[in-house]
């Protein structure tokens, strides 16, 4: 199979662009930002490339058709005209699953049922049975119907691409570690500079920026649905695994994580030892309102606790004040980034952000408060 394929790769909102990079870095074509996912094209052999080195982006969908339906014969018509003898085989299972915003047809269970029995209906003809047998392969179909236009696509993932494979526990609200690793990214760590999270939980933020300055693909730990798919080469995947790992650096870098809960620092070296990079970063139980760096340059990135509820909410004022005063003293060329969906966070951290981005853990509306090496320089300047 040779032809030009067409991607869509889920994100959450707020790092499309990240995704965008990453896609363009890996030499996908046509890449197109839009709300909540990013549009590339690539080749067969993009699929494995994709899943096993993709950060950010939540799953690898292969897009086989879009189409404009506003009733359901023409959401049959449009599903049954696309080749999916080529895709799903004989004995392929292929549930259906999606979404429907702003369009005509707004009841996502009757276009599930309609988009499967054309799907029954096209590959029943082809293979001349009446009843398909779907006793084999997993080939997940999802839908998305987005003002009245429909994409029809399978799932190359299975698991969310979130899913890294090292943490099997999580220290309370988790973080996900593609939002760790855009958190990351964003801060424009490559791995030159100290990178410190003095609130790291289970280690996901640190582990993220151990990968991504030993540039380790982050899905060589885990396997994916497409391994599984008979008209997709087994050799493909070996070949993007050679690749990776021959992209993977070899270096010193001061990555560090405290927490002032001991178990949780256990926990995070336990994740790091399973992510293959415990000798890349370093753990510690450390107070917050304590943090000290004398290194001239480095970069924090770190997700306190929001306190969703009134008195942690008070509680986590107190730790916003303590830790900005921490954060304040810290060396001029240091940056700052902080995700939280306080709305009153700058006013407890002690002074406004130079800059702020809209990101969303899971459900929670946050900010990315960032406080610029530069401008904290600026202003240290200013005031002698």
């Amino acid at each position: 199979m040779d032809q030009t394929l067409h991607f869509v790769i889920p994100t959450l909102m707020g790092v499309e662009s990240t995704v965008s990079y990453e896609l363009k870095k890996l030499g996908l074509t046509g890449v197109r930002a839009e709300n909540g996912r990013v549009l590339c094209q690539g080749s067969p052999a993009d699929i494995p490339r994709l899943n096993l080195n993709l950060r950010c982006g939540a799953r690898v969908l292969l897009a086989l058709g879009s189409f404009q339906a506003r009733s359901f014969e023409e959401l049959f018509q449009g599903c049954a005209a696309l080749p999916w003898e080529d895709f799903i085989p004989r004995e392929g299972r292929f549930p259906v699953k999606g979404y429907s915003v702003s369009s005509q047809l707004h009841s996502v269970p009757a276009c599930q049922s309609i988009l499967k029995k054309a799907l029954c209906k096209r590959l029943g003809q082809v293979y001349a049975l009446d009843v398909l047998p779907e006793t084999g392969t997993l080939y997940q179909v999802q839908f998305s119907i987005l003002k009245d236009t429909v994409t029809l696509m399978l799932d190359t993932s299975g698991d969310s691409l979130y899913k890294r494979g090292y943490r099997a526990q999580n220290m309370g609200a988790p973080l996900r570690e593609t939002l760790a690793a855009a958190l990351v990214s964003l801060s424009r760590y490559k791995g030159r500079d100290p990178f410190c999270d003095p609130f790291c939980g289970s280690g996901t933020i640190p582990i993220e920026a151990a990968l991504i300055a030993k540039n380790r693909a982050p899905g060589l730990n885990r396997s994916f649905a497409a391994q599984r798919w008979s008209w997709l080469p087994s050799r493909l995947w070996m070949d993007a695994a050679d690749e990776a790992m021959d992209r993977e650096f070899r270096g010193q870098y001061d990555i560090w994580g405290g927490d002032i809960d001991p178990a949780a620092v256990e926990l995070s070296r336990h994740n790091a030892e399973l992510a293959g990079v415990e000798d890349t970063v370093r753990f510690e139980a450390a107070d917050a309102a304590h943090f000290r760096r004398e290194t001239p340059h480095g970069r924090v990135v770190t997700n306190p606790p929001y306190g969703e509820r009134l008195l942690e909410k008070q509680e986590a004022e107190a730790l916003y004040r303590a830790f900005g005063k921490a954060a304040q003293a810290l060396p001029r060329g240091w940056e700052v980034d902080v995700l939280s969906s306080h709305t009153e966070f700058e006013r407890a951290f002690g002074r406004p952000a130079d800059k702020k981005r809209k990101l969303y853990n899971g459900m929670i509306k946050c900010d990315l408060f960032t406080y610029s090496a530069e401008k904290r320089s600026a202003r240290a300047l200013g005031a002698k």
